[in-house]
């Protein structure tokens, strides 16, 4: 019971944004015809549910966000620790690193659409692309802070070099990998929808955009609670598994 209540209460503000948003319709300061209201949004939602259109555009931008995601993932992770650890590799890869860090990710889009069109692969790319930044700084800054002893001492009992990577380096630098992977996450979404909205026909960005422009807002406020839902949903599975993956260390409630 103790635990339901704090969900309760840690939640509760969302619960009073949904009244002020009805609040603020009801009052009239807002005209229905620019904001629906929530029970209109779900409406909308179940219709486009039961209709199965939400499910479908649902598994292509799940497909286009996880196999994005994974690479970048995967590849970013292993640039990062190899510039920790190999001096040329890090000489030819930082500064290209630094320089595209500032750069809106969302900017890429256009040009991904002219490389790959308006299929999964433009999609996959910007957010391979956009994502891949922050892991591989964060796996850098990760390799780059484990203490030279760790190393030493696992190097002199016979480890080999390939070990000391595995069973070293990579868990002391995995809570600052994943650190970068939550952010990737998150950034992950945003260039979905934002790709999605500009060049697809399908996926639940091309929702949003199709009846916005169709004036159907509650379809498409259902399609943004969605996308809201399945990101918020997204961030608290991967705390959980990164609680579990980080269990022999006190982690702070987020």
């Amino acid at each position: 019971m103790g635990r339901l209540r704090d969900l309760a209460v840690y939640y509760s503000p969302i619960a009073l944004l949904i009244v002020f948003w009805d609040l603020l319709l009801r009052s009239g300061m807002v005209s229905a015809e620019l904001l629906p209201s929530p029970a209109v949004a779900f409406e909308s939602f179940r219709d486009l549910a039961a209709s199965g259109e939400l499910g479908e555009h649902t598994l292509v931008s799940f497909y286009r966000e996880i196999v994005g995601l994974i690479a970048s993932v995967v590849i970013g992770t292993a640039l990062g620790i190899g510039m920790a650890r190999i001096e040329w590799l890090r000489l030819l890869i930082r500064p290209v690193v630094m320089f595209l860090y500032p750069m809106p990710k969302s900017a890429l889009i256009p040009v991904l659409l002219l490389w790959f069109g308006i299929g999964d692969m433009s999609k996959i790319a910007a957010i391979f692309l956009g994502c891949l930044l922050p892991v591989v700084t964060s796996a850098f800054n990760g390799a780059r802070g484990v203490e030279p002893p760790l190393v030493w001492s696992a190097r002199s009992l016979g480890t080999s070099r390939a070990g000391v990577l595995w069973k070293v380096i990579l868990p002391a630098a995995l809570p600052e990998i994943l650190s970068g992977v939550r952010i990737a996450l998150a950034l992950s979404w945003l260039l979905l929808v934002s790709a999605e909205l500009l060049i697809s026909r399908n996926g639940l960005g091309y929702l949003i955009s199709f009846y916005g422009e169709n004036a159907d807002y509650g379809a498409m406020f259902a399609a943004v609670i969605v996308v809201v839902l399945i990101g918020f949903l997204s961030d608290r599975l991967f705390l959980a598994a990164s609680r579990w993956l980080l269990r022999w260390r006190e982690l702070p409630a987020a």
